[in-house]
């Protein structure tokens, strides 16, 4: 079958009646439940995977698609709305699209996000389509030592993520991994660092994003101005439309945003919303003005959310392809194919071609249905910024409150996200980049991980992750990142010296 067959076969299964209408009700659930802080695509997934023993294996993985990328759109309405990320991939989000939405842009910036995740979905297909096979295979060959330097390149970004002071943002991160390390030791299984019995799991990334980057917002926010953002809604939503010269510029960082977050999302273990903060810490680092960061810079919004959707889809290559799951959403999706008697591997493009080329069709007919909701529905969205903040505030910490507590229901989450956000708007009043923190919490568990894999494979030689090729240009990549800075540095320094007294 070439891939011209392929593709007609897909959009004829897609587009049928009842895979439209499957595909429909998976973005519309993946959207609710990605508003909603804390519930996200793995909680919906989960309940649903038993009505999979009864669909077609076509529609059901058509469904649980459509809730994992329809999920990532709808986190970005709670970010750039109430700086509330309803997934860890939208954190990055409500770096620009929050004071967007203060500074009256938040339609706008409602449309450049779905704008955006449309791009950034169609990107992946592409590469989905082009490259499965191979990708999945260089996948493979990824061992723990390049892992590791992947990992240590992405945490010295951090600092590029962050605004203000590099040392502040290594210290954040550094706390970030002693976060990270609570918990019970996957190799002893001795506890750590676990002062009550209810954290011998770990610290809850839910409850650690929404009290540092939600409940700190909400702390902060009180007596502060909201903005203007429902001043002009009697014109439409072709208001929100950005113009052509705003389109022509965003593009590249669209681009490379997809970009990034196609190759991340093909990484097993690495995922959205790693692939979110690369992609936003990237365009800092090309940008001409990266003070203007955390402003409300488009480039800011475009890039991590045509990242993080890149991802979601690419994610289905070492799944479908290989059989092995990216991540917990990902092992989910596997679960749901085994149920319906399908073996993932290689073979399944040839074996199932309606299924493979049904559900790749399907990424591209859930987001474009994705955009047309949610177009109409803008106008809406904004103007819950209409809204009074005293009647607002108790909603939406009733919101965080469930949210948290139905993810592992424990109300000690309840109690951290209240503690995070206590912590997270002292640390925000003090100047303190809160980002590096999420992050060291997310990669820390595994760069500990992959080091000890890597020094067990190798009998303790250090050396492994520079004598390596892939894993030596990841630590090369490190290394620029930490001088680059100097360089600017030393470049002013001098600058000033050469001005005359």
């Amino acid at each position: 079958m070439t891939l011209f067959d392929g593709l007609s076969l897909g959009f004829q299964t897609a587009l049928a009646w009842h895979n439209l209408l499957y595909a429909l009700i998976g973005v519309l659930l993946g959207q609710a439940v990605g508003v909603l802080p804390g519930v996200g695509a793995m909680t919906a997934i989960s309940l649903l995977l038993p009505i999979t023993f009864y669909l077609d294996p076509t529609q059901s993985m058509i469904m649980l698609a459509g809730i994992y990328y329809g999920s990532q759109y709808g986190g970005s309405i709670a970010s750039i709305l109430l700086s509330l990320p309803g997934t860890p991939s939208s954190v990055v989000t409500c770096f620009e699209g929050h004071p967007m939405a203060k500074a009256g842009r938040a339609g706008q910036a409602l449309m450049l996000a779905a704008l955006a995740s449309l791009f950034g979905s169609i990107v992946g297909v592409a590469i989905l389509v082009l490259g499965a096979i191979p990708l999945a295979h260089l996948a493979l060959k990824f061992g723990a030592a390049e892992y590791f330097s992947l990992i240590v390149m992405g945490m010295i970004g951090a600092s590029v993520v962050a605004n203000g002071a590099m040392h502040r943002a290594i210290a954040m991160l550094a706390f970030g991994i002693l976060l990270g390390m609570i918990g019970t030791d996957i190799n002893t299984g001795q506890y750590r660092y676990v002062v009550i019995p209810e954290l011998a799991d770990g610290i809850s990334l839910v409850a650690l994003a929404i009290g540092l980057f939600g409940v700190a917002e909400i702390m902060c926010t009180p007596g502060q101005s909201r903005g203007g953002p429902t001043t002009a809604l009697g014109r439409g939503w072709r208001q929100f439309l950005p113009e052509r010269a705003m389109l022509g510029r965003l593009l590249p960082p669209a681009t490379r945003g997809a970009g990034l977050g196609s190759a991340f999302g093909t990484l097993p273990g690495t995922g959205a919303a790693i692939a979110s903060f690369v992609a936003y810490a990237l365009e800092k680092r090309l940008s001409s003005e990266p003070g203007s960061f955390g402003k409300g810079r488009e480039e800011g919004l475009v890039a991590p959310e045509s990242a993080n959707n890149a991802a979601a889809i690419t994610g289905f290559i070492p799944t479908l392809t290989l059989g092995i799951p990216g991540d917990a959403v990902m092992a989910l999706m596997l679960g749901a194919l085994i149920i319906n008697g399908i073996v993932p591997g290689p073979a399944v493009m040839t074996d199932h071609p309606t299924l493979f080329w049904g559900v790749i069709a399907s990424f591209v007919v859930g987001n474009v249905l994705l955009l047309l909701i949610n177009i109409p529905l803008i106008r809406l969205w904004v103007r819950l910024l209409s809204i009074p903040y005293w009647l607002l505030f108790p909603s939406i910490l009733a919101f965080v409150s469930v949210g948290v507590y139905s993810f592992r229901n424990s109300v000690i989450d309840v109690w951290t996200a209240l503690a995070f956000g206590i912590l997270g708007a002292i640390l925000k009043r003090a100047d303190y980049p809160l980002p590096p923190i999420l992050l060291g919490f997310i990669l820390g568990p595994m760069l500990e991980e992959y080091l000890r894999r890597a020094m067990l494979l190798n009998d303790g030689d250090i050396t492994v992750f520079f004598t390596r090729p892939l894993s030596a240009v990841f630590m090369a990549g490190s290394l620029l990142l930490l001088v680059l800075p100097l360089f600017g540095v030393l470049r002013r320094r001098i600058r000033g010296a050469r001005k005359p007294a």
